[in-house]
């Protein structure tokens, strides 16, 4: 376990190049998802056509959300992976619509497919989010490099079929560190300026690693980079509480704000509007928690 400070963590800020477009990440940002799939582990409101997903957008939109993350591809454990072209005639409708109806939405496309990526962004999208960390796909760093688009590298061993079957750490915080700078080094190498890091909570990770890593969480600060964080409704959640995760937004919002506390600066999430309400009280807490001195005997 890493040494701790006593202070408020520090939160690694950033100016991203969305396509000629800025995204300030100086204070947390909500990403929304959009699941175009129909196996994922929480589906919420079945979605059938696009103009679906576009009212989804809409609302997130309303709601606060900064990004939009848009998935064709389930990740679940367990889950079976379709091909790039079935994933591309799932989401570029949907980005396409969204772009039509909310031009000045951030776009994240959620996917391990560099041709997917690449199609995603002639679309509309503006960021790509890979699970692997380019490690599923050969061509994807060059790829995200070419396009010029900040990237969202996940720690995760193995696959999604087979990734439960690899969660074993000496220390998670320190293996997932040693990840974080080899993956960040070959990313640079490619030519990618702009890098987002997730510790890919779930992935490859039980509750008790989850739990450890989130505790973990602010020493990741070091690499200087966004962190985001994924726990939206997650088993760690329903799991631990023994309910489903259409149960799970309490126990979501209590995650969300010990990420804040620890240092995330992006939440990927199912519920935009309570992820808002975590962001703006916690920025609340903090704001006034800087005005108090110390007191003796609570420092």
């Amino acid at each position: 376990m890493m040494e701790k400070s006593k202070n408020t963590p520090k939160r690694s800020i950033a100016a991203f190049n969305c396509r000629g477009r800025l995204l300030m990440v100086d204070k947390p940002l909500i990403m929304g998802i959009i699941n175009v799939t129909p196996d994922s582990f929480y589906q919420g409101k079945i979605r059938n056509s696009v103009s679906d997903y576009v009212e989804q957008a809409r609302m997130m939109l309303e709601e606060g959300a900064d990004i939009l993350d848009i998935g064709g591809q389930s990740t679940r454990p367990g889950s079976e992976r379709i091909s790039a072209n079935e994933e591309m005639e799932r989401v570029i409708p949907v980005i396409e619509s969204i772009v039509k109806n909310f031009p000045a939405a951030f776009m994240s496309s959620d996917t391990y497919h560099a041709a997917v990526a690449k199609a995603a962004v002639m679309a509309g999208a503006c960021i790509v989010n890979d699970i692997s960390g380019g490690g599923m796909d050969a061509e994807m760093l060059a790829t995200i490099a070419s396009l010029e688009v900040p990237f969202i590298l996940m720690h995760m061993k193995g696959h999604p079929e087979n990734m439960q079957q690899h969660a074993s750490y000496e220390n998670i915080a320190l293996e997932v560190m040693d990840y974080f700078i080899l993956k960040s080094d070959a990313c640079k190498k490619a030519g990618i300026r702009d890098i987002i890091l997730d510790p890919g909570f779930g992935f490859s990770k039980t509750a008790a690693q989850n739990f450890e890593l989130l505790n973990e969480l602010d020493a990741f600060s070091i690499m200087d980079m966004p962190i985001l964080s994924g726990l939206s409704r997650k088993s760690t959640i329903y799991k631990t509480l023994n309910i489903s995760p259409e149960d799970a937004l309490n126990g979501t919002t209590v995650l969300h704000t010990m990420a804040l506390l620890n240092g995330t600066m992006l939440l990927r999430v199912h519920d935009v509007k309570e992820a808002r309400q975590a962001v703006l009280l916690t920025e609340a807490y903090f704001s006034r928690a800087k005005k108090i001195p110390a007191l003796r005997g609570f420092v």
